[in-house]
């Protein structure tokens, strides 16, 4: 079934040999160990939840294949390990980097007082242009909520980044921040693109090495989540 959403299409675009590849978008999943990363990668690239999920160890990339604006994408999402040990490991993943997915965990207090040290990161690591999306993750556990969302709009404005609260255990909205990343990666590659076609000829066109391009930050009223039953969670 073919669904429009802000121009894009979300049905899942088959890969095959005739395919072709406009663009291939790398991704990283960051934020604390036990937040949701690898269940919201797996729940947007593959539509599945593993309840006995244990933490990441390393790094590992999922792929998922999508049309954006009538452009074929490619989106290369990494799933960085939050634990502290493997920081020095990931940092090296930033490099090339167009969008990040940075995920706290709205019942834990702590996970989201790291995030400011998250995007500190970004900012060393990644490219300046890199399109940053917020994510309140657990959005099922609405009873044990600690995070309230109003915390986290003004964090991302003040910081400007796009904010979403998601639940990877329900999918609710995890769709919907991924192709809402992936569109506005596009629009800051596509915008580079066309301001480089101007004046004279270009070097070849290098969709990882973007300079600075401020978005603005998705309103509030974008970021209603369903009541949903208290269900237990995946500790990744």
């Amino acid at each position: 079934m073919n669904q429009e959403m802000n121009g894009v299409e979300t049905e899942r675009v088959k890969e095959t040999m005739h395919d072709k590849i406009d663009y291939v978008f790398k991704v990283v999943v960051i934020g604390d160990s036990a937040v949701g990363k690898t269940q919201i990668l797996s729940r947007f690239a593959k539509n599945e939840f593993c309840l006995d999920s244990k933490s990441t160890i390393g790094v590992e990339f999922q792929t998922r294949t999508v049309t954006i604006n009538s452009k074929v994408i490619k989106a290369q999402i990494w799933d960085t390990a939050g634990q502290e040990r493997y920081r020095a490991v990931t940092s090296a993943y930033y490099r090339g980097a167009l969008g990040a997915m940075l995920v706290y965990d709205i019942t834990k207090r702590q996970s989201f007082d790291h995030v400011a040290r998250w995007v500190d990161e970004l900012r060393a690591h990644a490219d300046s242009s890199i399109v940053i999306m917020l994510i309140g993750n657990k959005g099922d556990l609405v009873d044990q909520r600690v995070v309230h969302a109003e915390d986290a709009v003004e964090f991302a404005e003040d910081k400007g980044l796009f904010f979403s609260e998601t639940s990877a255990l329900s999918g609710e909205n995890v769709e919907t921040a991924f192709f809402k990343l992936l569109e506005q990666i596009h629009r800051v590659v596509s915008k580079r693109s066309l301001e480089s076609g101007k004046g004279k000829a270009t070097r070849h066109n290098n969709v990882a090495t973007l300079q600075g391009s401020k978005l603005d930050v998705i309103s509030g009223a974008e970021l209603e989540i369903s009541e949903m039953k208290n269900l237990s969670s995946c500790s990744c």
